[in-house]
């Protein structure tokens, strides 16, 4: 059972949501993608291990239930010749990804697969395009609570006659002004083939929107067509847009799908966090209950992140109200990633029943609100939660900063209210603050702070 209901955006035109039966997708998702941990290289083993720690480490007592296999489980074949029904590698999957699943479902958790919205996958397996009715069903077959649906080898029949002018660095965009084209370069890559496309309405200026309706562009069709196959089906499946924010989902994935992703893939370079942060401050208007922003996977415990930039890193994902998908070896994390993973204060406020809207930036710092800065997103951000307000002051430079958290700029608070004060990292109550908080944070790092009435 589904049922669509009217959303109204701040600023924004009126929109849609898709609410799926039992709540599902009403809040972001929680759980473990396999791809940044293991890429291509992927099997029952690693995804069991990955759903057995899951269990072991008290992250699905934290509210972590998906386990997500990425790419490349397909038999490199292809579609069964007689059914033409997608088929796993039985040497990577011995007992099918039905077996997998109910192994996994065995351990109380969730499962998900990838397709995409092609002819292959990225890693060039068959992809789902003009196979979706029977994909669907064939997942829902295996048992499928979830599907990561990606944008890779789009045939050329579903090709757009434009795209919007992305904001994202990572696809070296040119001419960029506060998230927009200024020239009508063609840009190269977007799907995989060889080809160019011109950016749609170069003269509107302003990021997130450029007046285009992305709703009839093919792009939006094909991430429609799965979602009204899966809807065809007896099994809920959350379903997550891998679009890479191409052609602005923001302003239709509420209609599609549960969550919707803003960027290019993530990495574990402290930079290309930056990056998506900013790219995301931009978003949050468009995000609530069953429809939400994706800045990508969580990259903590990979790479050479600090303590400090896996805490911001963390904290403003779960903040944004992103679906907060682990992608590392849960085996290999340290105590103190642990205890970033499992912060409950953080949980709660990404998992709040109540306040389905994401914080957003109240001031951006550096720079004037407003500003489009990859290298320097904004600084201050606050949040409502049924549990108080939650406030956090990001430091991106790479020294320590004297930072003020001043309650006459932070929405819903009062300019010379007393708040009481509790550091999210430590759980320490700090006491009733009257007018602001004050502290020194580190480099890279985020102070969070839990906000009460005395």
């Amino acid at each position: 059972m589904i049922r669509t209901a009217a959303l109204a955006l701040a600023a924004l035109p009126a929109a849609w949501t898709l609410e799926l039966a039992d709540q599902a997708g009403k809040l972001p998702a929680l759980g473990w993608n396999s791809w940044n941990a293991y890429g291509c290289d992927i099997d029952e083993p690693r995804v069991m291990l990955a759903a057995n720690a899951l269990v072991d480490t008290g992250l699905k007592g934290a509210g972590y239930e998906y386990v997500i296999t990425d790419d490349c489980w397909q038999n490199s074949e292809g579609r069964d010749p007689i059914t033409s029904q997608l088929r796993p590698n039985l040497t990577k999957f011995p007992t099918g990804l039905q077996g997998t699943a109910e192994k996994i479902h065995g351990l109380g958790l969730k499962v998900g697969y990838y397709s995409s919205s092609g002819s292959m996958t990225c890693g060039r397996y068959a992809g789902s395009l003009g196979y979706e009715k029977l994909d669907a069903k064939t997942f829902s077959d295996w048992g499928m609570d979830y599907l990561k649906y990606d944008n890779c080898f789009v045939e050329p029949e579903y090709f757009d006659d434009c795209l919007s002018c992305n904001s994202d660095p990572s696809f070296d965009s040119k001419g960029m002004k506060n998230g927009s084209c200024t020239s009508a370069t063609p840009q190269t890559g977007y799907y995989s083939f060889n080809v160019t496309f011109p950016f749609c309405n170069l003269d509107y200026p302003n990021f997130p929107s450029d007046g285009v309706n992305y709703t009839q562009k093919y792009t939006a069709l094909r991430f429609r067509i799965m979602r009204d196959a899966l809807l065809a089906q007896n099994r809920t499946i959350v379903y997550s847009l891998c679009e890479w924010g191409v052609d602005q989902p923001w302003r239709w994935g509420n209609a599609t799908g549960s969550s919707w992703r803003t960027t290019n893939d993530i990495n574990s370079g402290w930079g290309r966090i930056l990056q998506i942060l900013n790219v995301n401050s931009f978003l949050g208007d468009y995000a609530d209950f069953y429809g939400h922003n994706d800045p990508d996977m969580l990259e903590i415990g990979n790479g050479n992140l600090t303590v400090e930039e896996q805490r911001s890193h963390f904290a403003l994902w779960a903040m944004m109200k992103s679906p907060l998908l682990i992608g590392t070896d849960i085996t290999k994390l340290t105590q103190p990633e642990l205890n970033i993973l499992e912060n409950k204060y953080l949980i709660a406020f990404n998992q709040d029943g109540t306040f389905g809207k994401p914080a957003k930036p109240y001031k951006w710092g550096t720079n004037p609100d407003y500003t489009f800065n990859s290298t320097f997103p904004a600084q201050y951000w606050a949040g409502q939660s049924d549990k108080g307000t939650m406030v956090a002051t990001f430091n991106p430079y790479n020294d320590t900063k004297a930072m003020t958290a001043q309650f006459s700029e932070i929405p819903g608070l009062k300019a010379r209210g007393r708040y009481r004060a509790t550091d999210v990292w430590t759980g320490k109550d700090m006491g009733c603050k009257r007018g602001s908080i004050k502290t020194k944070v580190e480099p890279h790092d985020t102070a969070v702070y839990l906000l009460t009435s005395c």
